[in-house]
């Protein structure tokens, strides 16, 4: 029985990306589809890392964290290597984010003072300055 593969134009619209997106991903070498022809063919190993990074992009992780964190799976003891570390950059990040949602929490805060102050300035009669 043969494994299950995949062209790129079923992954583009399995994950709702387009083509160029998966052939960007492969020039970062975060997936190595083989090639038949000209044909791309990815397997069900590329469609699982193509999953990984696109999760690891809705969070915000960079393209480089996540080549590194799909390649330590590979190493011995990979596996629990790859889970150190993607817990480590997830609380990372989960910090960082927490930081910006506090600065926009206080913009927020702010724009509503800014709005209540216009709300209560009583407007100033209009002053002709035409006239001398």
């Amino acid at each position: 029985m043969t494994e299950k593969t995949y062209r790129i134009s079923e992954l583009s619209e399995e994950f709702g990306i387009t083509p160029r997106t998966l052939r960007f991903y492969e020039d970062q070498k975060l997936i190595a589809p083989t090639r038949r022809g000209q044909t791309r063919i990815y397997s069900k190993k590329d469609r699982a890392r193509l999953a990984w990074i696109l999760r690891g992009k809705r969070v915000g992780f960079t393209i480089s964290e996540m080549g590194k964190l799909l390649d330590l799976y590979y190493l011995e003891g990979g596996k629990a290597i790859q889970r150190e570390i993607g817990l480590k950059h997830c609380h990372d990040r989960i910090k960082t984010l927490e930081r910006q949602k506090q600065d926009i929490d206080e913009t927020l805060k702010e724009l509503k003072d800014i709005i209540e102050m216009f709300k209560n300035w009583e407007p100033s009669p209009v002053q002709d300055n035409t006239k001398d």
